[in-house]
């Protein structure tokens, strides 16, 4: 997403947060009503060119979103006329933008209800199931079976060890992918936690497990590093062989053996 439709995101986000916050569990249902209007922006790209169009009055978008959506819930409403207002660099960043409204709306409720952190170990807990158990991601992601089937195998797996928002989340993101894949659409939603929570992620890959004291002093060395509380999301490799390797975003701190081991190689062929 490019510096104009972020910017718009983040501006219609500020103005909904208090909104969502208020909203108390009401926000499943605005969460849920955002996801399917989505579907509708996805289906239709005359939709979303005149929802996203700049020389289209304001007061237009705004007839537009009534006419078609002004059944919902009015603080769902109320926010899809600020995203028909805002400025879009694309028409497809709209969809992305609600869809993103959507999770942060079952973030804000989870934050109110103080399950934030029990939702944020659940993503994570679930990612690293589907990471180690390739024929499981395989069977959820699959795209050529229909959307039951997949939350269907989904529901076998985690049917009543998630809360209700990660289910929610869960169930959006095994059901309608969008064309992106699942495990990289769930570190995004582990990041959006993340950041609400006022934390950076920092995912660590080591050759065995980390005892709560090497995650701990960890947690502390990367928080003087960045100057943020981090939060250390732990995976065991054992083809890393020693060390560990760390990667907080886009950058990647490897102090693997193997990272050592085809650096010295790199070196030699050099």
């Amino acid at each position: 997403m490019r510096g104009t439709s972020q910017a718009s995101r983040d501006d219609v986000l500020e103005t909904f947060d208090p909104v969502a916050t208020a909203a108390g569990k009401d926000a499943l249902t605005i969460a849920e009503q955002l996801y399917s209007v989505v579907d509708v922006l996805d289906s239709s790209g005359s939709l979303r060119r005149a929802l996203t169009d700049p020389a289209r009055p304001g007061h237009d978008k705004a007839e537009l979103v009534d006419s078609l959506f002004g059944s919902l819930d009015p603080r769902t409403v109320a926010v899809l006329k600020d995203f028909a207002h805002a400025r879009w660099s694309d028409d497809r960043d709209l969809p992305e933008s609600v869809e993103y409204a959507g999770a942060h709306a079952l973030f804000a409720y989870a934050e109110q209800a103080g399950t934030l952190g029990e939702v944020e170990e659940e993503l994570f807990r679930v990612e690293r199931v589907l990471t180690a158990n390739r024929d499981l991601l395989t069977a959820v992601s699959n795209r050529s079976a229909t959307k039951e089937a997949r939350l269907s195998v989904f529901n076998d797996v985690f049917d009543s060890k998630l809360s209700e928002v990660t289910t929610a989340m869960l169930a959006r993101t095994v059901g309608v992918p969008r064309g992106r894949r699942l495990v990289p659409t769930i570190n995004l939603l582990l990041e959006a936690a993340a950041r609400r929570r006022n934390r950076i992620i920092a995912n660590v890959t080591a050759a065995v497990e980390l005892s709560a004291a090497q995650r701990s002093r960890l947690a502390t060395i990367l928080g003087e590093a960045y100057g943020r509380e981090i939060q250390i999301n732990a995976n065991v490799d054992p083809e890393v062989l020693g060390g560990i390797r760390v990667q907080v975003g886009a950058e990647v701190v490897d102090g693997t053996v193997l990272a050592r081991l085809d650096d010295a190689r790199r070196r030699l062929v050099g």
